[in-house]
């Protein structure tokens, strides 16, 4: 299957550079993976405008051949920009890992990581490995937090800061020393100059004009504040619970979840939701405490008050648009690719994932929606739309698959009651 040729930025001694990554795709059989560059040489520009001067006019490199190439030379220079999920900072590790390993930290490293295990894979670069696969922590990255918890953890936390401290100037000079700035044309350049000063001052204005918007609002938001008296919150506000609706294919199920300190928390217990088939199921449940049992909900401060309304017969389990999650049809939809895609149900969905991976202590949901997967890479094309990105190319049956795994772990973590 052809995947897409990305562009990434790589932050490197000599300076932050622009290049193009085509992350692995199969064909003839094969699996194969390629940077832009020509033998031992890695291509890499100081900016967007650079790199599409080259590639309107390079006859010779290593991503001539692949699939997808015919795209990249007609692409615009706004469209070769790399986002911020393609930023690699190499220069910025030692100072990461001096951070706590945090799920930000561990996130943010394992994408530089990633990154740099392709330069090492595909330009042959064994002092990298070496280094890499002189501690356990750096395979463990893409677990998530999980693994640098505890003791344990925190021993491979420090085995891996160290071996940043005395090491990662090797990794750095390996891949700096490939790094090759070829000459453009000069005249393409000039055009591609003037596209990329003409995209930055179109931004500039526009954030210049939301800024303004946000101001204007802000100044009738004051204005009108003493004028209105405030709205009823109702009961689940109240008590910071929500009654949350799940649809999956032919069937609905409601639950109750919140968020203490950030981190969510749902009806259940032992990584298994309870899920019930109606609203007056999940309510009838709550007015009979026993029939609950331990629930991790019950650290919850105002829990008795859900409990005491219940039992009273006073409880109405109302779900919020926001609050409801629909699975049905989206493995369908993401096979067909990002124009037929609900972003707004696409984002509930995967909002759901992954709140019961982290409140299970499983991080596999957020493995797979990282944007270094292909998953997780036409996820983030669909919700956070940026005409500088490489559009995904179909087909999508991999995205589809993985998808449906993550779903099915997710509908495992389902104890249904009522059936």
């Amino acid at each position: 299957m052809a995947q897409d040729i990305v562009p990434i930025e790589l932050g490197l001694p000599q300076g932050d550079l622009v290049t193009l990554w085509a992350p692995r795709w199969r064909e003839d059989g094969e699996e194969w993976e390629a940077f832009l560059g020509d033998d031992e040489d890695l291509y890499a520009f100081p900016d967007a405008a650079h790199l599409a001067a080259f590639v309107r006019t390079a006859e010779q490199h290593d991503l001539i051949d692949h699939p997808a190439w015919q795209v990249v030379p007609a692409l615009n220079v706004p469209e070769l920009i790399p986002d911020d999920d393609h930023s690699y900072d190499l220069v910025g590790v030692p100072e990461l890992v001096a951070e706590e390993p945090d799920s930000w930290t561990i996130s943010e490293l394992a994408e530089i990581i990633g990154i740099v295990r392709s330069l090492a894979d595909v330009c042959e670069l064994d002092e990298v490995h070496d280094v890499l696969d002189a501690t356990e922590g750096f395979s463990l990255l893409d677990q998530g937090r999980l693994p640098f918890t505890g003791r344990e953890g925190e021993r491979l936390w420090t085995d891996l800061s160290e071996a940043v401290s005395e090491n990662w100037d090797t990794v750095l000079d390996a891949i700096d020393s490939l790094v090759k700035v070829p000459d453009v044309d000069a005249a393409i350049l000039e055009q591609t100059a003037e596209e990329l000063a003409a995209f930055l001052e179109e931004s500039a204005e526009a954030e210049a004009g939301v800024e303004a918007r946000d101001d204007e609002d802000l100044d009738e938001d004051l204005d009108t504040t003493d004028d209105e008296e405030d709205e009823p919150t109702g009961f689940w506000a109240e008590v910071g619970i929500d009654p949350i609706k799940i649809v999956t294919t032919g069937k609905e199920y409601y639950t109750l979840r919140c968020y203490l300190d950030d981190e969510p928390v749902f009806l259940g217990s032992d990584g298994q939701i309870d899920v019930y088939t109606s609203p007056r199921a999940l309510g009838r449940a709550l007015a009979d405490a026993g029939e609950l049992g331990d629930t991790d909900l019950a650290q919850v401060s105002t829990w008795d008050e859900v409990l005491t309304k219940a039992t009273a017969g006073e409880l109405e389990v109302d779900v919020d648009t926001d609050n409801t999650y629909v699975f049905a049809g989206l493995a369908e939809d993401l096979a067909e690719g990002p124009d037929s895609i609900d972003p707004t149900q696409l984002e509930l969905a995967v909002e759901l994932l992954t709140d019961a991976g982290d409140w299970a202590g499983d991080d596999s949901a957020t493995t797979a929606l990282s944007s270094s997967e292909s998953l997780g890479w036409l996820i983030s094309f669909v919700l956070r739309p940026d005409p500088n990105r490489l559009a995904p190319s179909a087909p999508f049956d991999t995205e589809q698959s993985e998808w449906r795994k993550l779903v099915e772990t997710f509908e495992n973590r389902l104890r249904v009651h009522g059936k």
